[in-house]
């Protein structure tokens, strides 16, 4: 009896697996083009266009309808196939251009157009949804022998804060105007300079996947980028994407 149910099971994970595969081959394009020996008839008023592998004749997406990137949206309509809704794999959903449109303070952008509303920003409009990532670097600097106390200053004239350390008389430097005038006796750390008595070659790591998938989440790495020559991780904030807590509304 149990050999029967192993048997069992055995087919149907063998059942689920062949169906899993067919479906991902459904999803990619056959070489040489495998297409229906008749042409589809489609609704009035939906264009015949040929599929997103370029091979066969396919009826239009239309609104509202699932696409992906063999099922293509009508594009005569003003159609695109948005995915900022779906995960990974999934198919999108045809929408009008207008709907892929995002906002930022009273200023509407195209989908795919790249901004900055800030020197300390850059933005990209995807899907109706924005997503940004930081402009200056968002690294740690740990405390060294020759920087037991660094600190960021935000230096007249630079958009980014800088790391500074303390001064000859160990006073910590408390105001831009300050540190500005006292250029000549504090160490700046902008990109994390080497000393010219040190023979440094900077080695970093690749910055790592963003800790979370959408809102501000942490990437890291770790580098000799400091004065000291040594490793350290440094951190930098990231954002892929806006948390929606409901399914983007559209109109009918």
């Amino acid at each position: 009896m149990d050999k029967k149910v192993q048997n069992t099971y055995t087919l149907l994970a063998q059942a689920v697996l062949l169906y899993l595969c067919s479906q991902v081959c459904c999803q990619q394009c056959a070489k040489p083009c495998q297409c229906p020996s008749s042409v589809p008839v489609c609704p009035d008023g939906v264009a015949l266009v040929q599929d997103g592998c370029g091979c066969c004749q396919v009826c239009a997406r239309q609104k509202g309808e699932a696409c992906t990137d063999i099922l293509v949206c009508d594009k005569q309509q003003g159609l695109e196939c948005d995915y900022s809704a779906s995960y990974p794999g999934d198919p999108g959903e045809c929408v009008s251009q207008e709907d892929l449109r995002c906002e930022l303070h009273g200023v509407s952008y195209q989908d795919g157009e790249v901004f900055q509303p800030s020197c300390t920003t850059q933005c990209k409009c995807s899907g109706g949804g924005l997503t940004c990532v930081p402009l200056c670097p968002e690294d740690i600097r740990l405390p060294s022998s020759d920087c037991p106390y660094p600190h960021r200053v935000q230096l007249p004239g630079k958009c980014c804060k800088e790391w500074v350390c303390e001064n000859l008389d160990n006073r910590v430097l408390q105001n831009d105007q300050t540190a500005y005038s006292h250029a000549n006796a504090i160490t700046a750390l902008p990109g994390y300079r080497t000393s010219p008595s040190i023979n440094c070659i900077y080695q970093s790591t690749e910055w790592s996947a963003c800790s979370r998938t959408c809102g501000q989440g942490i990437s890291t790495r770790v580098s000799n980028q400091n004065a000291a020559c040594r490793p350290e991780q440094q951190i930098r904030m990231c954002n892929i994407r806006p948390c929606q807590a409901f399914p983007h509304q559209r109109p009918v």
